[in-house]
């Protein structure tokens, strides 16, 4: 008879979406969960052990064994990465900022996890995304996220009119984002290919002292002075019938 392999957790561990206090978005789960789990996947080691300090302080750093997964992993790792999982070990996985695995390529380890009978455990923390919907006003029960739009200018402003298209047709908001550098030349985009009573929302440094949540038609935002230079932002459009 074959011993009885009893398998590890994965537990996907929100992080906060900015420089701020652990304590004002994450549940007390986090630090009890940090307080047992010793190897981690990650997306950037030094902002991940920084981040288990200030959750748990007296956790010992030597201790703990991180892997790091990113856009340069190659997928063979996927399988060394989830190896203590299969001697019994839990790990913790971990986004660079909000929840694991929505729009972050933990997803990848999340499915393979599942694929080997692994459970998954999913804590309660900050979730760009929801968050934003929550505070847009506009349709929390149909919406879709995009992801980041084409670069090409022609491309992009093709997509945004789809996009514009899909939500009138549908009654379905539309997200997306970009990167924080390029978000005021995406505004612009906006702005000058969107209908002008389309309703846009721009949620920028969601839960940070800097947040700036707001909704208003393309025409009125045509009106209004924001600068979004290298703030995460999150993007939702929705043309009204």
């Amino acid at each position: 008879m074959k011993p009885i392999t009893f398998l590890g957790k994965l537990y996907l561990i929100p992080t906060t979406l900015g420089e701020m206090n652990p304590e004002d978005v994450l549940p007390q789960t986090i630090k009890r969960s940090i307080d047992f789990i010793d190897h981690y996947i990650v997306e950037n080691e030094k902002t991940a052990r920084r981040f288990i300090k200030s959750i748990h302080p007296e956790k010992k750093q030597p201790d703990l064994k991180i892997s790091v997964l990113n856009k340069h992993t190659e997928v063979h790792e996927h399988q060394e990465f989830i190896k203590p999982l299969l001697s019994g070990i839990n790990v913790g996985l971990m986004s660079e900022a909000g929840c694991p695995a929505v729009a972050d390529p933990g997803a990848v380890i999340v499915k393979l996890a599942h694929e080997k009978g692994i459970q998954v455990v999913p804590l309660v923390g900050p979730s760009s995304i929801l968050l934003a919907v929550m505070a847009s006003g506009m349709n929390g029960q149909s919406f879709a996220f995009n992801g980041y739009l084409p670069i090409d200018k022609g491309e992009k402003k093709s997509a945004l009119k789809n996009f514009e298209k899909i939500s009138f047709e549908k009654n379905q908001s539309q997200l997306f984002i970009e990167t924080p550098y390029r978000n005021n030349k995406l505004l612009e985009d906006i702005l000058s290919t969107l209908q002008p009573n389309t309703n846009l929302c721009i949620a920028c440094d969601i839960t940070l002292p800097t947040e700036y949540i707001k909704t208003l038609a393309v025409k009125d935002w045509k009106k209004q002075k924001v600068d979004l230079q290298n703030r995460p932002s999150i993007f939702i459009i929705h043309k009204n019938y």
